[in-house]
């Protein structure tokens, strides 16, 4: 309940101050003349969307395990993160398209408005606050381990980014003149490739989820370790991971001495257990198939063994 107050209380705080943005750009973009700004406050309009989104997914997400969902629930934030995406990257499109399509027409010898020194305050003013947006949000994202949100902040940053290309372009549109206008939609076109490039980093990170894409190598390197700290554990293979929303499910087999009784390899196994989840959190699923030692590359009956004669 902690972890979901706190990342509703980030989110909401995001939302106030898209909300503001998104009135003051528009009107800036319209007064100013300003294409990049107008894009800019649609950048800002996606981005409550998206705060919309991670309130409700989050929510869903944060639901305890129940009789149709063993593994919880927490699919439902990289489903949330998967939406931020695809909504980033479509919003980077029509940035683009947009720029293109109206620097095409001042290179037709078609006339653009020079902006106005509105659009210039409220570009600055959206670099300042949506850069804090995202240092606040994505602190909190990564202290709760929540994708959605790290997500969400990193639409923050993508709009500060936007934002600073506007400022640049708007900036020399005004300093130069009406015939550099076209800095403008210019600026527009490479702003759009920044929010495609973080789009396509959020989405990849999702679809990998989604489709259960296992843990880097360096993370199931560091549980083989320390499943291998355990003295009785000879051999560690079949090690399956995969992230669950803000939690991670480890499955592996370990090999140990085949007469350890059943009572003693319980007991080891929880200890494994345990500091696994030291390290990767409480809520880490973790499953441990317990398997004897092989002899001569197969198993062998400990009690027959003992009772063949030696040589």
């Amino acid at each position: 309940m902690d972890r979901q107050k706190e990342t509703y209380r980030v989110t909401i705080a995001g939302s106030i101050i898209n909300i503001l943005l998104l009135a003051f750009k528009f009107a800036a973009g319209i007064l100013g003349h300003s294409a990049a700004m107008i894009a800019d406050a649609i950048h800002s309009l996606t981005d409550f969307v998206t705060d919309a989104i991670v309130l409700v997914f989050v929510r869903l997400g944060s639901k305890p395990t129940d009789r149709d969902h063993d593994y919880g629930h927490g699919k439902y934030e990289t489903l949330a993160s998967a939406i931020i995406g695809v909504s980033l990257l479509v919003v980077g499109m029509m940035i683009c398209y947009s720029g293109v399509t109206k620097t095409y027409h001042a290179m037709c010898g078609e006339p653009l408005q020079q902006p106005g020194f509105i659009a210039l305050a409220a570009a600055v003013a959206s670099v300042v606050l949506k850069e804090w947006a995202y240092r606040f949000t994505v602190r909190v994202g990564r202290r709760c381990h929540s994708e959605a949100v790290v997500a969400n902040a990193w639409h923050h940053r993508s709009d500060a980014l936007s934002s600073v290309g506007t400022t640049v372009g708007i900036g020399g549109a005004i300093i130069l003149g009406e015939k550099w206008a076209v800095l403008d939609p210019l600026t527009a076109i490479v702003v759009s490739f920044f929010i495609m490039k973080a789009a396509w980093s959020v989405l990849s990170k999702a679809v990998d989820e989604l489709t259960d894409g296992s843990l880097p190598k360096e993370t199931e390197d560091e549980i083989e370790s320390i499943v291998s700290e355990d003295n009785e554990v000879s051999v560690v293979h079949n090690l399956c991971t995969r992230r669950i929303g803000n939690r991670i499910a480890i499955e592996m087999h370990v090999r140990m001495p085949g007469e350890t009784s059943l009572y003693v390899a319980h007991r080891h196994a929880t200890e494994i257990e345990q500091r696994l989840k030291q390290r990767f959190g409480a809520d880490t699923h973790i499953s441990i198939h317990l398997e004897p030692v092989k002899v001569n590359g197969h198993y062998e009956d400990p009690a027959v063994r003992q009772e063949q004669p030696q040589p």
